[in-house]
């Protein structure tokens, strides 16, 4: 059996992240690839219950910086034993939205926890496993909050109520991270149409080791 793949998807609010990769999604699996989509927080219903109180739950505007991060971590350790590894050992191309570079950007750059301790975290949750390919949908600030905004109105997250200067420490921190590790991101333009930017992400998928579909 040929091992899976593990891609990442990663970008700011309003970057389209779930919408394109349930687009690419679709075209591997017309490829003949077995894929599975998932989505952090979540993924998994104790996943999905930490997604909800980081988000939408009561408590939430109260939680503390170092309190968010630990549920971040809560939520991966669960989704990486319970789903992404047993995915990846049966031979699934995993496709998942936001991982740990999203902890590294937003409750790094964004809150300013220390980076070892988050790295620390990391090792802990994952251990040796690190994404093939991390797609980065990269925007401007205010193009993606208009949209982010826009598409959530009353029901908007804890996170779409941050401060425009918070998420331009987000997208600092993302796009520090791919000049850091160009053999692992791609930064796709996340302004582009959908299927120009489905089309540039299958372009970077064609650079793995091996994969020869979807030409």
């Amino acid at each position: 059996m040929k091992p899976g793949r593990f891609i990442t998807f990663e970008g700011p609010e309003g970057s389209g992240k779930s919408t394109h990769i349930r687009r690419l999604a679709r075209r591997l699996r017309r490829c003949g690839l077995r894929v599975l989509v998932t989505r952090e927080p979540g993924g998994t219903p104790t996943g999905e219950r930490i997604r909800e109180l980081l988000q939408h739950g009561p408590g939430g505007r109260a939680l503390a910086p170092e309190t968010e991060l630990l549920l971040f971590a809560a939520s991966r350790a669960q989704l990486v034993r319970q789903v992404i590894r047993p995915a990846l050992r049966r031979g699934l191309w995993v496709l998942c939205d936001r991982f740990t570079d999203a902890t590294r950007a937003y409750q790094g750059g964004g809150r300013g926890l220390d980076a070892s301790w988050i790295e620390s975290l990391a090792r802990t949750v994952h251990g040796d496993l690190s994404p093939d390919l991390t797609l980065l949908l990269d925007l401007p600030v205010d193009v993606g909050l208009r949209r982010a905004r826009a598409r959530a109105g009353a029901a908007a997250d804890r996170f779409e109520g941050e401060t425009l200067q918070f998420f331009e420490r987000v997208r600092a921190t993302y796009l520090a991270l791919a000049e850091r590790e160009p053999q692992r991101f791609r930064v796709l333009d996340a302004t582009l149409p959908p299927v120009a930017l489905t089309e540039a992400a299958l372009a970077a998928l064609r650079e793995l080791p091996g994969f020869d579909r979807c030409r």
